[in-house]
């Protein structure tokens, strides 16, 4: 969210140069105004992002029981931050082309989708080998609780991994709606990306409207017994995609005020958010194993209380 504060400010440059603020000064100077103070700001997030997931990895590590799947994401998130600590030094050093600023954004999207995944993992590393009575002795590509009429398990896992597809789609598509229509919050003179805007938006329309006729596939398909809380998220899902669309709509024929740009950023971190948590939920029911939000109380095993 910061980042979009950045770029609706016109704040891209506030800082002109990188790992410094100036050719001289690591920190902006008073002459540099608000701006400098804005991408400074930015930048200083970096350092913070590093401190919670270094926490993460040696609570993790303190854990009696091993929990490799939080260590991966916890070291997958610090080097995803460096990483895109270092795509913000090249949008400076570029002068902010476009196609490094979607791959700046892109790189905080893997951000959020390591820090999903270690959530999970957390959860999961945690409550393994816990058996919830779904599927116990019967064909594990059958939903067990949901008596006759039960849909099979793989198509509700290809339903679960062609909605993450499709909305990645649908994120990449946004960038590229960002970086060839108008900017909010600088000049004309920023470069944009050789496309038509109008085109690429009625895609990324398209591609919204697919997303959303997945998600309502999925939810009619989910077991109503054993994939409680896949259903729930899936309807959270839902309800975030079509503000989402909405505020989306309503930006791009209101020649894009910042405030709706600002939540459309928001909407668009919710969106990827929410369908990984649906897609890890889902696998999980589909594994057999109490999603952590379902309402069944976690085991409390030996050095795993924390559930760092």
């Amino acid at each position: 969210m910061t980042g979009g504060i950045v770029r609706v400010t016109g704040s891209g440059l506030g800082c002109t140069d990188w790992p410094m603020c100036t050719g001289e000064t690591l920190a902006p100077t008073a002459e540099m105004g608000v701006h400098g103070a804005i991408e400074f700001g930015n930048r200083l997030l970096t350092g913070a992002l590093c401190a919670v997931v270094g926490w993460v990895i040696i609570t993790a590590r303190l854990q009696e029981k091993p929990m490799p799947a939080v260590l991966r994401g916890g070291w997958a998130q610090f080097w995803i931050v460096v990483l895109n600590a270092v795509v913000g030094g090249v949008t400076v050093w570029m002068r902010l082309s476009p196609y490094i600023v979607a791959a700046h954004f892109l790189a905080a999207t893997l951000l959020l989708t390591a820090a999903v995944y270690t959530w999970h993992a957390a959860y999961a590393d945690a409550d393994a080998g816990v058996d919830t009575g779904a599927g116990s002795g019967a064909d594990p590509d059958v939903d067990a609780d949901s008596g006759a009429g039960a849909v099979p398990v793989p198509r509700v896992r290809s339903l679960s991994v062609a909605l993450v597809a499709v909305t990645a789609l649908l994120v990449f598509v946004g960038t590229l709606a960002t970086g060839s229509g108008p900017h909010a919050g600088d000049s004309s003179d920023v470069a944009r990306m050789p496309f038509n805007w109008t085109a690429v938006t009625v895609v990324h329309g398209l591609l919204a409207g697919t997303v959303l006729v997945l998600a309502g596939v999925l939810l009619s398909a989910l077991p109503k017994d054993g994939f409680g809380a896949a259903r729930r998220k899936a309807v959270a899902f839902l309800a975030v995609l079509l503000g989402q669309g909405l505020v989306g709509l309503v930006q791009s024929v209101t020649a894009l005020p910042s405030l709706l740009v600002m939540l459309h950023l928001l909407g668009s971190a919710l969106v990827w958010t929410g369908v990984l948590q649906v897609h890890f939920t889902v696998k999980r029911a589909c594994s057999g194993h109490s999603s952590p939000l379902s309402g069944a109380p976690l085991p409390r095993a030996r050095g795993a209380a924390t559930h760092a």
